[in-house]
């Protein structure tokens, strides 16, 4: 069995990311609100509420907002600060050096990875999970708006939302950003975002013939089918919605 040093359920747990990124801040002498400015200057649009989950460890940043922030920070090794691995065994002399060595790599121009530039979008996205949120993603300040390579970002996403629990892997992870295109309809067999009940879903869209089919025909005497939130984890249930409760289709899932 091979034997790891690295865990990140525990560290996660432990909001390890956070509380080192408020060692180096702190290290720094900036406040929050500082530090989230300063993050601006490199991209990150994120607001002070969006910074200081982080450090509590009620969000993560995402891998560019992470590289920002050790530019932030003046953190070199990124690996070796959020790990620890590498240099559990240098005091802080020794650190400084290994600081000092990494700068004369880059300075000597041999070493240094080539610049390339990258534009970034900022795109709005919902503070409210799906799967656990209630009422419109982008109404009453339920978002924040954050700064993406615009290479990740499709062309006609309209907002972000953040996935909660596991009601949809193996394909959407818990915490994972998908792309929302705003529209009111939707074909079977389509990823959605649905508020059902004043609840928001990240499901497949499904039809079936109607339990009640007086419930679900118009006056004009047309039957419409009943609509199914599907889950790619089979081990939740199909949830059929009933014509009693409000239901809105808020938009389709795009890559």
């Amino acid at each position: 069995m091979i034997e790891v040093s690295y865990n990140a359920e525990k560290e996660f747990i432990d909001n390890v990311i956070g509380k080192r990124i408020i060692q180096a801040r702190k290290e720094k002498g900036w406040t929050l609100s500082e530090f989230c400015d300063d993050l601006h200057l490199y991209g990150v649009k994120t607001q002070l509420q969006g910074v200081s989950k982080w450090e509590r460890g009620e969000r993560v940043p995402n891998a560019y907002q992470l590289l920002a922030v050790c530019k932030a920070l003046d953190i070199k090794d990124a690996l070796a600060y959020f790990t620890g691995e590498g240099i559990e065994d240098l005091n802080e002399i020794g650190l400084h050096k290994l600081s000092d060595y990494r700068d004369d790599l880059v300075a000597s121009g041999r070493y240094a990875p080539k610049s390339g530039i990258i534009e970034y979008i900022d795109m709005p996205v919902s503070t409210l999970g799906v799967s656990a949120g209630t009422g419109e993603f982008l109404d009453d300040g339920n978002y924040e708006m954050v700064s993406f390579p615009t290479d990740i970002v499709p062309k006609n996403a309209k907002f972000g939302v953040r996935v909660a629990g596991d009601s949809m892997e193996p394909v959407y992870n818990d915490g994972q950003i998908v792309w929302v295109e705003e529209c009111l309809t939707l074909s079977v067999g389509e990823v959605g975002i649905f508020i059902y009940d004043g609840c928001g879903y990240l499901k497949v869209y499904g039809e079936q013939t109607p339990e009640d089919a007086d419930a679900f025909t118009d006056s004009f005497g047309v039957m419409r089918m009943q609509p199914v939130l599907i889950s790619y984890n089979c081990k939740y249930e199909p949830r059929v919605v009933q014509p009693d409760l409000p239901f809105e289709i808020v938009g389709k899932v795009v890559k």
